[in-house]
């Protein structure tokens, strides 16, 4: 057997190893049934740490699910939400602007179905004292949403989310630490939601920091995407591989 072989066994038994990590977890709303996934790590972090992990706009797909796989090869325990419900995946980008569209306006909504989350990835083994939010697109806007509504959490992760709120909404002190992860070229996130955005940070007193990545548009980090900037959402491998370090930064100093 030569090292070329080798390696592709090794490859090929990693692949099998991490997915059998990930398993389907039943939960509810009340009558609205949810299907989330956990991802256990093997070698927990000292604090056995925890992270939510929120889906964009057309609901749980392939990239939440690789991201706790990866987030628990680092040693936290990991909880895809489902923020829609069963029954729910949208089924086009029209369906998919109105769920979207009914949880950032009904933010307590979408606040509950975090904490629900939240509740799952403690009853897994996470520590109930360390645990952080993190989303993608849609996802990005809710793990905000976490920290403004002052769930117990520690930390959050906006990936390429969208920022603004309300103005006419109150701003409250947050406690989490924030870490904005944004695209320079964004046009769904314009300079005005930026500029809103870093202002509802300094009212609400909160740790907070904001990357902008150059050439980077909206949904940077989702390989499905493309790589037409033109179109205004586009994958940006650069961008991409910044921000997940960016957050592994983050992580070690909020879990330390």
């Amino acid at each position: 057997m030569n090292f070329k072989q080798i390696g592709t066994i090794v490859i090929l038994f990693s692949a099998i190893y991490s997915n059998a990590q990930l398993k389907a977890v039943a939960y509810s709303d009340k009558d609205q049934k949810l299907e989330g996934f956990l991802a256990t790590p093997t070698k927990p972090n000292v604090k056995k740490a925890g992270v939510v992990i929120l889906h964009a706009w057309m609901g749980i797909s392939d990239h939440e699910k690789e991201s706790a796989e990866q987030l628990a090869a680092l040693g936290y325990y990991s909880f895809v939400a489902d923020v829609y419900g069963q029954g729910n995946k949208p089924n086009n980008t029209d369906e998919a602007g109105k769920l979207a569209g009914y949880y950032k306006n009904d933010y307590t909504s979408y606040q509950n179905r975090i904490q629900l989350a939240i509740d799952q990835l403690v009853k897994a083994g996470a520590n109930p004292d360390e645990i952080a939010v993190i989303g993608y697109c849609f996802g990005g806007t809710g793990a905000i949403e976490a920290a403004r509504g002052r769930l117990k959490v520690k930390g959050i992760v906006s990936f390429h989310g969208g920022l603004s709120k309300d103005p006419n909404r109150e701003t409250k002190e947050i406690s989490a630490k924030v870490l904005a992860l944004h695209g320079a070229d964004d046009p769904y996130v314009p300079v005005k939601d930026v500029t809103a955005f870093e202002d509802e940070m300094r009212t609400a007193k909160a740790d907070w920091q904001l990357n902008i990545y150059a050439n980077a548009v909206h949904a940077f980090t989702h390989k499905d995407a493309g790589n037409d900037n033109s179109k205004g959402a586009a994958y940006n491998e650069k961008a991409d591989k910044r921000s997940w370090e960016a957050m592994k930064t983050f992580f070690n100093e909020l879990f330390n």
